[in-house]
């Protein structure tokens, strides 16, 4: 169980450390990166995603992924094979062997191996098990990775078969304390819930969003969009920003409207 020392230290750590923002170019950017973590995270850019992962808790605290129909639609075998990030060095991620660091976690703590970018999703990319790599992967409960989770993500890749590229966004929240996993001989620290913010480019000057948080105990049945809320909401409560390169009143009024009425016609 992670004391109440650690967990305060780690909350410290992650609100008075913050990085310089720099001009960074990617496929997986809508205008700009999500800013406000640790001046000692590591930013890692692949052909599947690009993440930012916290030396602390030992997991991304962002994830950014674009998705068109040659990610989404293909006949690749999809094997969960995990490893280790080959990017990090060992006292900056969980191991998968020597030993797994998740090791009857689903029996002592109801979860699962969770993906932030969704192996589902890239069943046309040659790169598809980039996204095996334990820095892409937190402790998920088992009743959310199976359930509305995993809704969202399909809901998204029909999104994407409408012809439409999808940016998503998605990361851990740190709220409440959760209960370690019992055998990680990493110090670490459990998400209490996660967020998700999807973008869909409609033509070369419009795009829609929708954004969503969901606990740790969200029930398995719940409904994708009774989870909606706004931007601003999960900036506050993750202490990033996002859409930065937007000009400051398109992006105010963007952050401020949970758009629901345009995202029913497409998460339910």
């Amino acid at each position: 169980m992670v004391t109440l020392l650690r967990y305060s230290l780690f909350l410290l750590l992650i609100s008075t450390t913050f990085s310089q923002i720099q001009e960074i170019h990617c496929k997986h950017f809508f205008f700009g990166y999500p800013t406000g973590t640790p001046v000692t995270n590591d930013l890692i850019i692949r052909d599947t995603y690009a993440l930012s992962n916290n030396d602390a808790t030992k997991f991304a605290d962002w994830v950014a992924y674009r998705l068109t129909l040659h990610e989404v639609d293909g006949t690749l075998d999809l094997d969960r094979k995990w490893k280790a990030d080959p990017w990090l060095d060992e006292n900056e991620t969980l191991e998968p062997i020597s030993p797994d660091d998740y090791r009857r976690a689903n029996d002592s703590l109801g979860t699962d191996r969770g993906h932030q970018a969704p192996l589902a999703s890239f069943k046309g990319s040659r790169y598809a098990s980039q996204v095996n790599f334990l820095s892409n992967i937190t402790p998920q409960s088992s009743d959310l990775n199976q359930g509305v989770w995993k809704d969202l993500e399909e809901q998204v890749r029909d999104v994407v078969r409408t012809g439409r590229a999808v940016f998503v966004m998605t990361g851990p929240l740190y709220e409440t304390q959760m209960r370690e996993l019992p055998f990680a001989d990493e110090t670490h620290v459990v998400p209490s819930g996660y967020w998700k913010i999807v973008t869909v480019v409609e033509s070369d000057n419009s795009f829609n969003t929708a954004s969503f948080v969901f606990n740790q105990d969200t029930p398995r049945n719940d409904l994708v969009i009774d989870h909606i809320t706004t931007i601003d909401d999960i900036e506050s409560r993750s202490g990033l920003d996002f859409f930065r390169e937007l000009e400051d009143t398109e992006e105010a009024t963007l952050q401020g409207d949970d758009h629901l009425q345009w995202a029913s016609q497409f998460f339910n």
